[in-house]
């Protein structure tokens, strides 16, 4: 852009062209006259409010010389009262490139990191998500050989909102194996919601020795923590960093997340042991209030329906019919449990028909939830295409109609495709390949315009690893 002088060169061609005095355009604006005649000859820094209501006089868009005005917040002495507001613009009018500017201008002073990271946890919970991100990225550059535990926080929200915004599955792993190196260097607090965070996408991509390693440490800390704050009096407690949830839910999750890693991997006696370190929890936890009973009553939920599920998954057959029944009762989590009934009947050669015409309505779904939100959009796609994988094997294994079971393939590959969910995909595509006979011209039509998708999504991946080289 132009010169230092570029707003008030312009200004003064515009009041040339429309023949303006001074105290013309002073009043057309709302700027003192006096306070105009000092900006007109550079002797006076320019406002945000001033910046305003120049543009404003001149009838141009707002944000027409904010690319200009960045010079001007380094031509004068640097104030934090001057960029802020401009800083807090830009953000607000989606100018993330003249925010990026402002910012990496600023960090050439580390001393303006701290003011930076304030401004950036305002963005993050005022939504306004992509601002947050330079905000973060830029303190994180700026401090990246300090060590510290606020390097290591913006890396978490870094983390955060790319795993929100994400739903391909390998740039969330390559998310979650980035910031994991800086989780140990968090405040407790946040270290037991960041695990939780990190369990999850671990989950999704089928590590679940990883999931086991994370939910033993979380285990640890929350039990620490827990013991600690029994002993804590309410004065020292007063500014205590807390988690998003209260301590005992965390020693609960992780013996949750536990069972999960070793049904996972097809211990279900081990898992049965998981469940009964999360089924009781009134026996241990002190609190006793509207809180702690609903966590308590929602893990003794998933414990009871857990219980069918691994003793179901261990070859107790006959629990079957006790299992339906208490997950129907259950609305929000009849889904998964269908999921896992489908599961056990590919592999006890069971026929489940009546099971699934009973709860065909929560099929497919279209949310679920607990009494602790909405599960994930990403992680119910996930198991919804794992779901219809294991569906369509059922319908072949019981000789149901081939071109159902192919078609219940190509939804899952769909799906699989816009999460980017490499085992998902291999599943569908062999699955497909090993009935291909059954598939008419239109099912392979489809399957090859799906595996052409597939060819190009991986492409894409091939090519930005390259760039990156």
């Amino acid at each position: 852009m132009g010169s230092v002088n570029s707003i008030r060169e312009e200004l003064l061609a515009y009041m040339n062209r429309n023949q303006m005095i001074h105290s013309h355009f002073a009043e057309l604006s709302g700027i003192n006259s006096g306070t105009l005649s000092r900006i007109l000859k550079g002797n006076h820094p320019i406002s945000m409010a001033q910046l305003v209501a120049i543009t404003a006089g001149m009838k141009l868009p707002e944000d027409y010389f904010f690319e200009d005005y960045i010079e001007e917040c380094f031509s004068f002495v640097v104030s934090m009262r001057r960029i802020r507001p401009f800083i807090f613009r830009c953000a607000e009018l989606d100018r993330l490139d003249c925010l990026e500017q402002v910012v990496n201008r600023l960090l050439e002073d580390l001393s303006y990191a701290s003011v930076l990271f304030e401004f950036a946890e305002h963005f993050y919970w005022d939504n306004k998500r992509q601002a947050a991100r330079i905000l973060y990225q830029g303190v994180s550059e700026a401090e990246k050989y300090q060590h510290s535990e606020r390097l290591a926080f913006c890396q978490y929200r870094l983390f955060r909102i790319e795993v929100e915004e994400q739903e391909d599955l390998e740039e969330k792993l390559r998310a979650a194996t980035q910031f994991e190196l800086y989780v140990n260097r968090l405040d407790a607090a946040d270290q037991l919601d960041a695990m939780k965070q990190l369990m999850h996408i671990y989950g999704l991509v089928h590590k679940w020795k990883r999931v086991d390693d994370l939910a033993k440490e979380m285990h640890r800390i929350a039990s620490v923590q827990y013991e600690l704050e029994s002993r804590r009096s309410d004065t020292i407690d007063e500014g205590l960093k807390c988690p998003e949830r209260p301590f005992y839910y965390y020693i609960l999750y992780a013996n949750l997340a536990r069972a999960t890693s070793s049904e996972e991997c097809g211990d279900y006696k081990q898992a049965l042991s998981f469940v009964k370190l999360y089924a009781n929890g009134e026996r241990w936890v002190r609190e006793n209030n509207e809180q702690s009973r609903q966590i308590i009553a929602q893990f003794s939920t998933w414990a009871v329906a857990n219980t069918y599920l691994y003793r179901l998954m261990s070859g107790e057959l006959d629990v079957i019919d006790e299992y339906a029944n208490y997950i129907a009762l259950q609305e929000n989590e009849i889904f998964i449990a269908v999921r896992y009934i489908v599961q056990a009947a590919n592999v006890f050669k069971l026929n489940v028909d009546s099971i699934l015409e009973r709860f065909a309505p929560y099929i497919p779904y279209e949310t679920s939830k607990t009494e602790f939100g909405e599960y994930k959009q990403t992680i119910l796609k996930e198991s919804y295409a794992q779901f219809l994988i294991d569906l369509a094997i059922y319908h072949f294994n019981q000789r149901k109609s081939n071109e159902n079971a192919l078609n219940t393939v190509l939804k899952s590959l769909e799906i699989s495709i816009t999460i980017n969910s490499s085992k998902n995909i291999i599943a569908c595509m062999t699955l497909f390949e090993e009935y291909r006979d059954f598939a008419d011209q239109k099912l392979q039509e489809r399957f090859k315009k799906l595996s052409s998708e597939v060819y190009q999504l991986h492409a894409k991946k091939d090519l930005i690893l390259l760039d990156a080289l």
